[in-house]
């Protein structure tokens, strides 16, 4: 049987996490993909033509290139092949919910119209949780038949458990890794690694770059338990996961940031390391209540997530059972099968 050919357009990162996983499960279900970067998003409908562009099965639009939609859509509609659309993100949610902007109701609203007709454009609009999907059907209008959730996951290749001893010396380490939006809270971090400042058995690292790097450092000013590092490539982020104790979710308190599973946690459990983050109806229900493996505080709460760590850190053995529980978490609710199966039923509805 001829393989389907899927042609991914836009001004997209292939070495992006999403990006990166959909493409090896896309190959192991015996789609080729083929690529097209415009050199102008707008233009891309222009451009196609051309260049003379073969006709796909289907066009697929990956995560955060919501100005490459018109384009794609117009030149799809042309030959009469269905756009997908893998957004990641809703760019209205992510002005008005994350970012804080102050805007009136009326400008607001205008974002909010202008996102879902560009939504609409697509045949299948791909979401990473259920919540993204109840906002993309209830806030964007998308017809619940074309919103399929397909999982982030991590790349197990490299993210997974690691066979290395611990050297015996070295603190207990508490880590956060990422770009330091306000989705992720980390100045939140830094308040409860204050709250335990005289406990210097217990290292706080925080890993990475981003717009709120300087307002975390200037918070953990002279704090004795607080280290900072640069960030470092995704090969090697696996290996520096590993080396920690327990790895750290988010804890923003916006909408948005109750909406997502991120990267970090989903990476973090593949490497069969005990995460704490905030809690969020995005997870399986399954997940809510445990006490082990993922443990889940209320956002913006710096005491709890002290309360949580000095519990861990006194307690090696349920470190070591927890650690053991998140692989199976990972395993049971995100591995690469599941999301296989995900990624295949979305890709029904196009065929």
């Amino acid at each position: 049987m001829r393989r389907k050919t899927i042609l991914w357009w836009g001004r997209f990162d292939p070495n992006y996490s999403r990006n990166s996983i959909i493409r090896k499960h896309l190959n192991d279900l015996n789609y080729k993909v083929i690529d097209f970067r415009p050199l102008v998003s707008r233009l891309g409908f222009l451009e196609a033509i051309l260049r003379d562009i073969k006709k796909p099965d289907l066009v697929w639009v990956p995560c955060f290139r919501h100005r490459d939609i018109l384009s794609a859509r117009r030149w799809s509609a042309r030959l009469n092949i269905k756009l997908l659309f893998d957004p990641l993100i809703s760019s209205w949610d992510k002005e008005v919910h994350e970012k804080n902007r102050v805007y009136t109701q009326e400008f607001s609203d205008k974002l909010k119209k202008k996102e879902s007709e560009l939504f609409n454009k697509a045949d299948i609009v791909i979401s990473d949780t259920s919540l993204h999907a109840d906002l993309f059907r209830k806030k964007l209008g998308l017809s619940k038949h074309k919103n399929p959730i397909v999982y982030v996951g991590a790349e197990e290749s490299i993210f997974k458990p690691s066979s290395k001893n611990v050297s015996p010396n070295k603190k207990f380490e508490v880590l956060f890794f990422g770009s330091f939006i306000s989705l992720h809270g980390a100045d939140i971090i830094v308040q409860a690694a204050n709250l335990m400042s005289d406990q210097l058995d217990v290292k706080w690292t925080l890993l990475g770059n981003g717009p709120n790097l300087k307002e975390c450092q200037r918070l953990a000013d002279r704090l004795p338990n607080v280290f900072f590092e640069d960030s470092i490539s995704s090969s090697n982020l696996p290996e520096r996961i590993n080396q920690a104790d327990i790895l750290l979710g988010i804890f923003g308190n916006s909408i948005k940031a109750g909406n997502v599973i991120p990267n970090k946690v989903f990476q973090s459990l593949a490497c069969g390391k005990t995460v704490i983050t905030r809690t969020s109806d995005a997870y399986p229900k399954s997940l809510v209540n445990l006490d082990k493996g993922i443990i889940f505080i209320k956002s913006n709460e710096p005491e709890e997530l002290c309360k949580i760590v000095k519990k861990i850190a006194k307690n090696p053995s349920f470190l070591l059972e927890s650690n053991r529980y998140s692989r199976k978490i990972y395993s049971e609710n995100f591995s690469a099968s599941i999301i296989k199966k995900q990624l295949e039923n979305a890709l029904k509805l196009a065929f």
